[in-house]
């Protein structure tokens, strides 16, 4: 897009474990590590902040009531080194380990981001966060045509050795998941690793873990809130080369994705929508302001070629299909689940029983209300659309 901010680079630290050397860190260091960013307002530029100034995380947390004093605070909670053996414990536990900023395992393009997570929670399979990855995100009111696009193009990236990064949410992130599973898709919690969001997506994550990975920088027992999604998104962005937005009202997370995208010197593309599709308003918008249209995995997979240093495999040109089962996500069977389905867009009947995981009478009676009250129309080769 026009105006894309490269992210300022990191003034060089100046002793000891501030060095953005990659090497592993030590017990100790990754309880001190752990106990530095628990504590009360040490954030990720913070942590790095008092890093370059203390030299060692250990120093700092010396140094962390005296400083909050100085800055005008009666006091501040420092995380003590019995809750950061605990988290670590229970971590380990469920098979999450926790990776530092300057350690191979630690994703190269996440940490060239300047509020990259000093510690981010890895679950499944870490060898995924070396590959190259493509975000991509949309609305969590998908349309049957947005969830449609949004699983081809997964599927294409996928088989040209993307790995996926998504939000876990319904809609277009479920999708993307779903119709990554098999190549490799990185999950991004707003939550702890024990606190998935939304719960029913507890499945589609162990699913994900089989060849993918879950990544949190939140601690164990944290429920996400409203400020949380923000912060994650973030992390969607900072993984990826390039963050595709299938999707997006105006005022939407995924716009958030791509405001984020662009502060970090990442490509935005969006796929095309129906101007008539409120869904549609945020991506169209994207596109105006100079985004990358996306129609096809190629759009993207060119764009990214010259970035990523070298040819990109290219997959083969085919009419988009759907797979009988794997890519749905099942909401509960009603009126309101299939018209959510429907947008400006034809879409096949077929589709919607797919989608909405309802009968195909359901579907059909549905469609014959929607009909009766004009809401619907009809168009050859069995196509609905919203009138």
């Amino acid at each position: 897009m026009a105006e894309r901010k490269q992210p300022p680079p990191h003034p060089p630290p100046q002793a000891d474990e501030g060095k953005e050397r990659k090497t592993a860190l030590t017990d100790e260091e990754r309880i001190d590590w752990l106990r530095l960013i628990r504590s009360e307002n040490v954030g990720p530029r913070s942590f790095r902040s008092l890093l370059s100034y203390c030299g060692t995380a250990r120093r700092a947390l010396a140094q962390l009531p005296d400083l909050a004093r100085r800055g005008g605070a009666a006091s501040v909670r420092i995380c003590s080194r019995a809750e950061a053996e605990r988290e670590i414990a229970a971590a380990g536990a469920l098979g999450v380990r926790l990776i530092g900023l300057r350690e191979a395992e630690y994703p190269a393009r996440l940490a060239e981001i300047d509020d990259a997570p000093p510690l981010i929670a890895v679950r499944g399979n870490r060898a995924a966060l070396a590959r190259p990855m493509v975000a991509m995100v949309g609305s969590r009111n998908a349309s049957a045509a947005g969830v449609k696009i949004a699983a081809q193009l997964a599927r294409d990236l996928g088989a040209a050795g993307f790995v996926i990064v998504s939000g876990l949410a319904r809609g277009i992130d479920a999708a993307s998941h779903r119709a990554s599973l098999a190549s490799g898709t990185v999950a991004v919690l707003a939550g702890g690793h024990d606190r998935i969001y939304p719960a029913e997506h507890a499945p589609l994550l162990e699913e994900i873990l089989e060849h993918g990975v879950a990544v949190s920088e939140m601690p164990l027992g944290w429920e996400p809130r409203a400020r949380d999604f923000p912060r994650r998104n973030r992390l969607i962005s900072g993984l990826a080369v390039g963050v595709v937005i299938v999707e997006a009202a105006h005022r939407s997370g995924s716009l958030i994705t791509a405001r984020f995208a662009l502060e970090q010197g990442r490509e935005v593309f969006a796929v095309p929508g129906s101007p008539l599709d409120p869904r549609a308003q945020g991506a169209n918008s994207l596109l105006k302001q100079g985004a990358t249209l996306v129609t096809e995995a190629a759009d993207v997979i060119t764009t990214l070629e010259p970035i990523l240093g070298g040819a990109v495999a290219q997959p083969a040109p085919k009419t988009p299909q759907f797979e009988t089962e794997g890519e749905a996500e099942p909401e509960a069977d009603g009126h309101g689940d299939i018209a959510s389905l429907l947008g400006p867009t034809p879409v096949a009947i077929d589709d919607l029983v797919r989608l909405s995981g309802a009968s195909a009478a359901t579907v059909r009676r549905v469609l014959l209300e929607l009909e009766l009250a004009g809401r619907i129309e009809r168009h050859g080769g069995g196509l609905v659309s919203m009138s």
